[in-house]
């Protein structure tokens, strides 16, 4: 692989939480990769087999390490944890119900020019036979990473109304270690949701360069899922209060706007499941008070529940598509 990162360079980390239906496909992908010198997972306080599981899985490769914590910690924490216990100059995530494809760092260059460089995202129904071959997409061509600016990443996670869900922040990118601990900067444990592009956004804040390859090399499983369903109230909560702290003042007036425009659609999202939880919990009245405190909330709620009302009725709207990728792999 002429041109790509020494070999064992990477930590991967493998967060877990009662995956013992897939973590094998995962910790076997992972420890597949020439470049891979350590694979770590953290069995999340699992109430399953998880981490006999993904033990079973690395067949005695003495490059994983399996961590346990007490009780459930959530997935920013066990990411950092797996931080502290590993060394590997580069981390990348691997989420325990997806997989890697042979040779998925092939896309990297020598380390210089990116703090964060990504490949392509293959999403495809949970129930797909595993592992998608290498012949069965196209993976495009292994060429010059192309870098993202801030205000294109922030954009790019605020969805179209008429779009599939394509959102920059599911990218799983290899991060540079030396870059965190430069900045001093870590996983905000505080997340349950949203945490990865939450430290992308802090990552570009204090300058990071950010490449970003067509190339296809991670497959992501898709569950059938309603669209204000996915998530808790509280959780994106949290995502907008770590996005408030941003530093506003110090971005031109253009970036300041999108990172605006973005804060403004994880309120409308906030709303929209606060209002769903209080219903399914205490009832439609406590539901409408709830709604008509404001206006802006008013409107982003009744919104969104007619917008899903239309999406759950309309043919084929659960239906997952064979595969799609987040971007065009040409």
């Amino acid at each position: 692989m002429t041109g790509v990162l020494p070999a064992k360079r990477i930590c991967v980390i493998i967060p877990a939480y009662n995956a013992e239906a897939t973590i094998t496909d995962a910790v076997k992908s992972a420890l597949a990769q020439p470049l891979v010198s350590e694979v770590v997972v953290i069995d999340d306080a699992s109430n399953d087999a998880t981490g006999k599981t993904a033990r079973k899985a690395g067949q005695e490769d003495e490059r994983l390490k399996i961590l346990r914590p007490e009780e459930n910690i959530g997935p920013a924490a066990g990411r950092n944890l797996a931080i502290a216990n590993s060394s590997a100059p580069f981390i990348a995530i691997l989420d325990a119900d997806d997989y890697y494809l042979p040779d998925r760092f092939a896309f990297l260059p020598d380390q210089g020019a990116w703090d964060i460089a990504a490949d392509n995202v293959l999403f495809v129904p949970e129930a797909r036979e595993c592992p998608v071959a290498p012949g069965d997409i196209d993976r495009g061509n292994v060429r010059a990473l192309e870098m993202l600016t801030l205000e294109e990443f922030i954009r790019g996670n605020i969805p179209h109304p008429k779009a599939t869900r394509s959102e920059l922040g599911f990218l799983k990118p290899v991060i540079s270690r030396a870059f965190l601990q430069t900045h001093g900067l870590s996983y905000d444990e505080t997340l349950r949701l949203g945490e990865d592009c939450d430290l992308y956004i802090r990552m570009l804040l204090h300058g990071a360069n950010f490449g970003v390859s067509s190339r296809v090399g991670y497959v992501a499983r898709v569950r059938p899922d309603s669209l204000s369903g996915r998530h808790r109230g509280k959780d994106l909560e949290a995502l907008l209060t770590a996005s408030l702290r941003y530093p506003h003042q110090d971005l031109d007036p253009e970036t300041r706007s999108i990172l605006n425009d973005y804060l403004a659609h994880l309120r409308r999202r906030h709303w929209l499941h606060a209002f769903l939880e209080i219903k399914q919990e205490r009832g439609m009245k406590e539901a409408l008070h709830f709604a008509t405190r404001s206006l802006p909330a008013f409107s982003a709620i009744s919104r969104g529940v007619v917008r899903d009302k239309i999406h759950a009725a309309w043919p084929g709207s659960k239906d997952i598509p064979p595969a799609r990728y987040l971007l065009s792999p040409k």
